[in-house]
């Protein structure tokens, strides 16, 4: 069972708060239960009532409720028509029809978001007027909001404000009804307990009881509860001892800081400070520590919640709304399908296998350039491309509502959500279970026809408004709550991280885009007022018994962060109480058992077929050859990753191909026919490749400059005497049992040599530095490529050069001179090492050079792990 440690502070707080009431009401000769004490935020509302009843045990308990939850017991009407409902899912369905109705229908997509947040503020003030004088405040707000402003975008955030607040004026908050005759002649008394921040809907309350009404600030309340218990103490010591103990805590980085916080809320309940506050300052961070201490065994109850849009349930529907698009990327479909239940998609690695090795990004392109060799891998496409269709086209929202949930259903993900908690909220928000969109459907844009973009949108907004409460025991340790919610509750520590200046800002920025001006006038809270509730939350937090205030010095991308501004106030106001805590995380001793390297033998895999490019891997690392090339172990290639020089060093093979081949079907000398014909291959070759042209433009603007270099290289070239004879060749070479493959870039033929026969040219291109193409040469027998490509060739005589194609628009060719006896250098060694590893020779990682830096094997020889 667990115990609540005592906090004598919030008693003492309580008791002042009560008594105060309880006087006042004495004074008026009012009976308790004719009185209401509205409470700042719901969980005073059960805090409120313990206390009155151990300070009163024996006599009658006013009503202690929330503005909200007093409406709803008093029957309050929710809005209906195209009202303002605070309900995302119908008034962003209203607000695009308001939109459109108001002539900005053009601009409904990039308006909607913010005339949603300025309604809702708007809305919270209007309620907070009372109805009698809700016309003057109208017509005041009408003035601020209609002052013409300068360039189209502050046009348009005009325009949202303004139809914001008819959209509001033409809705009756619920809470009207507390403004009611019979309620006023019911409730005798009306006590506002008011929080950090002042409650409008509360003073105007106050104002209708006059007399019989009495407002108290719960932060002064305590306040003044703490000076007292210090004032009880002898001198300075005493003082001390009512005071809470303040542990600093300065982090490296975010996991670092999540490992801090959940170490220390582990600390306090071993030590026994139970209940203990998380506050809930980032969201990301909260829920990383509180996954640290549910994985270690600890009962964690979330006040806060989070935002529904990270749960799994939303991510799939999500996955299911992007992959029907028509532009989804093949990655998008892939991402979808593996969020169904295994058995909707059994063939799916086998199918994620064939469309990578498509290579092609856009779904509708890999299903049009390629079909499947096995009929079950088809009839799988064609699934998928059957569930694709269902969300396609224009229907109303409540058909599109219809049309996911079977979608939902025959794919197997309903069943699964509908079990999961936060799943079955998701469904229930998105209005999907049958029955619960009836109050979309009296909506005035109900009829009107959306396409998948405005209800991908729609469904958006809904889940990124939406919070999900996980149910959790009443009695659990830990409780995440808001910084504001430790007024008046009853903890004995509080662990608050997330206290560095981006966090934690001593005055925070006011939401929506009101100008100052604009504020005053609506009545909204301004700057001053959000900086003093956030001071007065962050005075109450420290007044916890034990508090540890924790940052990091680091953000994610590794930008240094400083504390906040209140972590360096409190270091010099509390003195000897805000200490530097120690790192309370339990040190372990893991005995250390290094890897060995790997020697494998590759004996039993002989490799029938050697590439450069294979071999080439058998001379950096013996290890990398056996796992790659031997086990066949490649890692999937990325079809939606950025257009690199890899890209482009592929286009220009197949332009430089395509150019040579028409060339040599029409010859010509003309240097502006060459270069039209160069870019009339240029545009086949991006369309072949399936390259976008916006990716390519980084590559694609310097086109003209390498064109004219490579022109002119050329005609050198041939003025040399050599002329092209074949392109992209696919070569064989057998060599004993092995047989040696490639692909020659291109093969030129070059005058007669001694002997009076015409030389074969290899040549091979290249995009890269000319220093790099120069160390090429230079290195000899260490540069194998231009080698074996003179092996994949039975000529006696043989040339063979790399020609660098550079991209600021100069060519050069670099010729090895001694490619011939490089060559039969090579074969020889080729024989060597095939001979040395089918005879069993261990297959060592080195471990050595740069090819360590981007070895895909890298995970399986452990590298970082030898001893």
């Amino acid at each position: 069972m667990t115990v609540i440690a005592e906090n004598n502070l919030v008693q003492a707080g309580w008791k002042n708060v009560l008594e105060a009431v309880a006087a006042a009401a004495a004074a008026r000769g009012v009976h308790p239960a004719s009185m209401v004490v509205l409470v700042p935020y719901a969980q005073l509302m059960a805090q409120a009532r313990v206390q009155w009843a151990a300070l009163f045990p024996d006599g009658f308990m006013p009503r202690f409720e929330t503005t909200r939850n007093w409406a709803a017991t008093l029957g309050a009407e929710p809005a209906g028509g195209s009202g303002l409902r605070l309900d995302v899912a119908c008034d962003a369905l209203t607000g695009r029809a308001l939109l459109e109705a108001a002539g900005f229908g053009a601009h409904a997509e990039s308006m909607l978001n913010l005339m949603l947040e300025m309604a809702q503020q708007l809305a919270a003030r209007a309620a907070s007027v009372d109805p009698a004088q809700r016309g003057e405040w109208a017509e005041n707000a009408r003035e601020h909001l209609c002052a013409p402003l300068a360039g189209d975008a502050l046009q348009l955030e005009a325009a949202a404000a303004r139809v914001a607040l008819e959209w509001v004026l033409a809705t009756e908050p619920e809470t009207d009804v507390l403004f009611g005759e019979g309620v006023r002649d019911a409730v005798r008394m009306l006590v506002v307990l008011e929080g950090f921040h002042p409650d409008p809907l509360g003073r105007a309350l106050l104002a209708r009881w006059q007399d019989a009404g009495m407002a108290i600030a719960l932060p002064q309340a305590f306040s003044a509860a703490l000076a007292e218990d210090g004032q009880r103490g002898q001198g300075e010591q005493g003082a001390q001892a009512g005071a809470s103990r303040i542990a600093l805590r300065r982090a490296l980085d975010a996991e670092d800081e999540a490992q801090l916080a959940a170490a220390c809320v582990m600390g306090h309940l071993a030590d026994g400070h139970i209940p203990v506050a998380l506050a809930a300052t980032d969201r990301a961070l909260t829920r990383r520590v509180a996954a640290l201490l549910e994985g270690a065994g600890v009962q964690v109850k979330d006040e806060n919640g989070w935002t529904m849009s990270t749960t799994r349930a939303a991510a799939q529907i999500m996955a299911a709304l992007r992959a029907a698009a028509w532009q989804a990327s093949t990655d998008d479909v892939l991402d979808w399908l593996k969020h169904l239940p295994p058995q909707a998609v059994p063939m799916l690695p086998r199918f994620e296998r064939w469309l990578r090795g498509l290579g092609v990004r856009q779904w509708s392109r890999a299903r049009k350039q390629g079909r499947p060799s096995s009929p079950e891998l088809q009839a799988l496409g064609e699934q998928v491309d059957a569930w694709r269709a269902e969300l396609e086209g224009s229907r109303t929202l409540p058909r599109w509502l219809q049309a996911l949930r079977g979608q939902l259903q025959r794919t197997g993900v309903w069943e699964r959500m509908s079990e999961d908690p936060a799943g079955a909220k998701v469904l229930a928000e998105l209005r999907l279970p049958e029955g619960l969109d009836a109050d979309l459907q009296s909506l005035g844009g109900a009829d009107r026809g959306m396409g998948l973009s405005q209800f991908t949108q729609w469904a958006k907004q809904v889940l990124e408004a939406g919070r999900f409460r996980p149910d959790s025991s009443s009695e659990a340790p830990v409780i995440v709550l808001p910084l504001p919610q430790l007024l008046a509750r009853p903890f004995a520590a509080l662990v608050l991280p997330g206290c560095d200046e981006k966090r934690m800002p001593a005055a925070p920025e006011p939401p929506g885009p009101w100008t100052r001006a604009q504020r005053e006038a609506l009545g909204l809270p301004t700057r001053e007022e959000y900086e003093q509730a956030q001071r007065g939350a962050w005075m109450q937090a420290v007044r916890v018994p034990h508090a540890d205030i924790l940052w990091r010095a680091s953000d994610d991308g590794g930008e240094p962060l400083l504390a906040s501004s209140l972590v360096l106030a409190l270091e010099l106001d509390c003195g000897e109480r805000a200490h530097e805590g120690r790192d309370t995380r339990t040190v372990r001793d893991v005995a250390l058992h290094p890897t060995e390297r790997p020697m494998p033998s590759g004996a039993r895999f002989p490799l029938p077929r050697l590439s450069s490019s294979a071999y080439s891997d058998l001379r950096h690392c013996p290890y990398r050859f056996f796992a790659l090339r031997q086990l066949r172990l490649q890692e999937s290639d990325e079809l939606d990753a950025e257009v690199d020089k890899r890209d482009f060093g592929t286009w220009l093979h197949a332009t430089l191909q395509f150019f040579h081949l028409a060339l040599a079907d029409a010859p010509t000398d003309d240097a502006e026919k060459r270069a039209a014909l160069m870019d009339e291959c240029a545009a086949r070759a991006t369309r072949e490749l399936h390259l976008d042209e916006a990716d390519f433009l980084p590559f694609s603007s310097g086109w003209p400059a390498l064109r004219g270099g490579y022109l002119d290289w050329l005609a050198g070239h041939e003025g040399a005497g050599a002329s092209f004879s074949m392109a992209e060749h696919e070569a064989s070479q057998p060599l004993g049992g092995l047989t040696l493959i490639g692909k020659l870039d291109r093969i030129d033929v070059c005058r007669a040599d001694g002997a009076g026969q015409p030389v074969r040219l290899v040549i091979d291109y290249k995009t890269e530095n000319e220093q790099v193409t120069r160390k090429r040469i230079a290195a000899g027998s260490e540069d194998l490529q231009l080698a074996f490509y003179a092996a994949l060739l039975q000529d006696d005589t043989l040339r063979a050069a790399y020609v660098n194609v550079g991209e600021r628009g100069e060519t050069r060719a670099y010729e090895q001179e001694d490619v011939v006896e490089l060559r039969d250098e090579l074969l020889e060694g080729i024989r060597h090492d095939m001979q040395r590893i089918a005879q069993g020779a261990p297959m060592q990682a080195l471990g050595e050079g740069a090819v360590c830096g981007y070895c895909t094997a890298r995970g399986l020889c452990r590298k970082d792990f030898w001893a």
